[in-house]
């Protein structure tokens, strides 16, 4: 008995509209709104441009030490009592940081949006800091590093992104850090980043209903202590393109099984084919249906999942592929790997790929901003990078126009598959021989 099965064929995507964006300036600060009527939800988030680009080279892992420690109280409450200021409000205080900001948030009933911001500003502006407590919170965060990095993936993460960029700049050294960075963090690094970053006014999130919220009040209220103007962003960083492949060997002796990174870089967020580039990604590893996927995972049977996708922050991006495969097909899952990223360069993709990548990617973006939550993230999208205020609103129409033509040309601009480099962190003494025969490109030992 055969059974044969047909791909279902993408519905008709509906009409989606991201709310109208409201912005004003209040004080020093400036306060960005997206307008959800008759939501009884809110949301506010702080957003400072103090991500971990802002770290010193050597002290990675600062901002995630420095967002840990504002849960432990102000110079006002101890974190017992600020935990209960929280609750009463039927609210948490929510902290994030990439490479590009640092983020502290809240979620509360509209009705209780002004003390929760209150609250906000007072763990931002007015920490404790207490030197036990920061401590404490570094040395727990070195122990759950160490717990990650004993795993496979973080260190051929790092290797990638040295190699691309190079461990001088901080950029080529992991967002969050590493054990060894972050033991060396002290209190006067952490209160000296918090002087430096978070004391400025920043730019307050806001997304609920605004006929029930006073914007004003609300960007009184976050910036309110507040020091210090906005700082230099800095252009694009150019990185020259690798010539010629090379596959960087992370050793991780008795593997059964080797941890693939393969990347180069790429054009940073606000790039104007970001669109087309991030459809060239989702036909090539981005999907379930994508091309990797089908070959190495439903054909070759050699993984549980391979994915590509190019991603990006203000000042940089790259492109990378991710997976894991059994150690004995180590090699010809990178030369699949690598010989369909040449395709899709050489040859772009077809129509009906195209079809389901549009169609997914649309609707994904439509289930995804559905929450509060979900909205003042995209508002900080727009901050963050300088998109225009209706660029959330375009942006679905633009990934469900966008031509195989268009597509097929970023592909072949922005994927560079002889300039890869390619990381296997697996039991070096298993596969070497294979790799250097295979030609991919000069085989080199991970740097310790």
């Amino acid at each position: 008995m055969t059974l044969i099965s047909e791909r279902p064929a993408p519905g008709v995507a509906r009409p989606y509209r991201f709310p109208a964006v409201v912005r004003r300036s209040v004080g020093d600060g400036q306060v960005v709104a997206a307008h959800l009527p008759g939501h009884n939800l809110a949301v506010a988030v702080l957003l400072l441009d103090a991500g971990a680009g802002r770290e010193p080279v050597g002290r990675e892992g600062l901002t995630v030490v420095v967002a840990k420690a504002l849960e432990e109280g102000t110079t006002r409450r101890d974190s017992a009592d600020y935990a209960l200021a929280l609750e009463r409000l039927g609210s948490q205080l929510s902290t994030a940081a990439d490479w590009d900001s640092f983020q502290v948030s809240v979620q509360v009933p509209v009705n209780r949006l002004l003390p929760a911001v209150e609250l906000l500003a007072e763990a931002v502006r007015t920490p404790r800091l207490d030197p036990a407590d920061v401590t404490r919170v570094r040395d727990d965060e070195v122990t759950a590093l160490r717990m990650d990095w004993a795993h496979p993936g973080p260190r051929a993460d790092a290797a990638l992104r040295a190699d691309l960029f190079g461990v001088a700049h901080r950029h080529g050294r992991p967002m969050d850090g590493d054990p060894d960075s972050v033991a060396t963090l002290t209190v006067d690094d952490v209160i000296g980043f918090h002087a430096e970053w978070l004391t400025r006014p920043g730019t307050l999130l806001v997304a609920g209903d605004l006929d029930r919220i006073d914007l004003d009040a609300l960007g009184a209220a976050a910036f309110a202590g507040a020091a210090g103007g906005p700082v230099e962003v800095g252009a694009p960083i150019e990185v020259d393109p690798r010539v010629g492949r090379r596959i960087i060997l992370v050793d991780r002796p008795g593997s059964v099984q080797s941890t693939l990174r393969l990347g180069h870089t790429a054009p940073h967020r606000a790039h104007p084919d970001h669109v087309p580039m991030v459809l060239a990604g989702t036909v090539l590893g981005g999907a379930f249906t994508s091309r990797l996927n089908h070959l190495i995972r439903e054909v070759r049977g050699y993984t549980y999942g391979i994915r590509a996708d190019f991603g990006s922050s203000r000042r940089f991006g790259r492109f990378t592929v991710s997976s894991g495969v059994q150690t004995g097909v180590t090699t010809p899952a990178l030369v699949d790997a690598v010989g369909e990223i040449t395709r899709t360069q050489a040859d772009g993709v077809t129509e009906a790929e195209l079809a389901v990548a549009r169609a997914w990617r649309a609707g994904q973006l439509s289930v995804e901003l559905q929450s509060p939550r979900a909205i003042a993230a995209a508002l900080g999208t727009l901050v963050v990078h300088g998109l225009p205020d209706d660029y959330h609103a375009r942006l679905r129409s633009q990934l469900l126009s966008a031509t195989e033509a268009e597509v097929s040309r970023a592909a072949a601009t922005y994927l560079r598959p002889q300039g890869l480099t390619l990381v296997v962190e697996g039991d070096a003494a298993l596969i070497r021989d294979e790799l250097v025969a295979s030609g991919l490109g000069e085989v080199v030992d991970a740097a310790p």
